[in-house]
């Protein structure tokens, strides 16, 4: 038998039990990757990231992330939790960190930076999909009525590494009272390019915050996410093509998540454009060390 120790760690929140929790396994060296999403799956936590040595020498690590049903090619959280959890064990100089370090994942190099208390993370430039035109389906697979969608705003597919799509919601109250309906999420969106929702609403509870959302991935096996800036990112995108973000060189956002569970998030997300459209996007937040375990697997 062999140990392998992880760190857990709250994700997008200053509190401990806010944010999105976080298991990051800072040496998994030697583990295969059936044994990764056996881990990920009795953890059963949202997302379980495994760090590794890197292929490329001159990045730092190679991070992977698997969910209980699946890996997958990038994720923001365990991203940025995997960089918080190696500073704390000093296998990222802070000195170093200020500046950046580069992660490799199945998408290629991410970068990483960290200027106290935020770690922020490059994305892939998210690019926007088809429109979907089954408002009265996706209405009923969140248990709400047609008129509580946004008008003005399509259904539409997004992604930045995975695919979402994104559901403009009318308000704070019918957010609230959203009740996903799995069985109807298995015959309208299972099998689309884009089987992951992101309902938002720009309507907020807390001050300062831009949008409201919730994310729902069964086919993950994660029912409800507390925050998700794999999604945050491509929904910048999505406000500043549809007008609702002001016309800016540098447009600056915070996305309130996982209130309804219990669990308040909050991502941050900059979307720096050009002449010729969006330029980059560039998603953190803060984290907090919840505790430690350990794992014992065969070998």
């Amino acid at each position: 038998m062999k140990s392998y120790s992880y760190r857990l760690l709250d994700v997008f929140t200053n509190v401990p039990f806010g944010g999105n929790p976080l298991a990051v396994f800072t040496d998994a060296h030697g583990m295969s990757d059936a044994q990764m999403q056996s881990i990920a799956r009795e953890l059963n936590l949202s997302e379980t990231t495994f760090v590794l040595p890197p292929r490329d020498r001159s990045h730092h690590s190679l991070v992977r992330v698997f969910t209980p049903l699946a890996e997958l090619p990038s994720a923001g959280f365990p991203t940025i939790g995997a960089a918080y959890a190696l500073a704390l064990e000093e296998r990222l100089r802070q000195e170093s960190l200020r500046h950046r370090v580069v992660f490799e994942e199945s998408t290629g190099p991410v970068s990483v930076t960290m200027e106290a208390p935020m770690i922020t993370m490059q994305q892939p430039l998210p690019e926007l999909g088809p429109l979907y035109g089954e408002r009265d389906a996706v209405a009923a697979m969140l248990g709400l009525e047609v008129s509580a969608l946004a008008v003005g705003l399509p259904l539409q597919s997004v992604s930045g590494g995975v695919p979402y799509l994104i559901v403009p919601v009318i308000d704070l109250e019918a957010m609230q009272r959203i009740r996903f309906r799995q069985d109807i999420w298995e015959r309208v969106l299972r099998r689309t390019p884009h089987p992951h929702v992101y309902a938002f609403t720009l309507e907020c509870r807390y001050q300062g915050s831009t949008c409201h959302s919730r994310m729902f991935a069964p086919g993950l096996g994660v029912l409800e996410d507390p925050a998700t800036a794999m999604a945050a990112g491509p929904v910048a995108i999505y406000l500043a093509t549809y007008g609702i973000l002001p016309n800016e060189i540098r447009q600056n956002l915070v996305c309130e998540q996982g209130i309804e569970i219990g669990r308040p998030s909050f991502i941050h997300v900059t979307l720096e454009n050009s002449e010729l459209g969006p330029r980059s996007v560039r998603v953190g937040g803060q984290c907090v060390a919840i505790g430690k375990g350990e794992i014992q697997i065969e070998t």
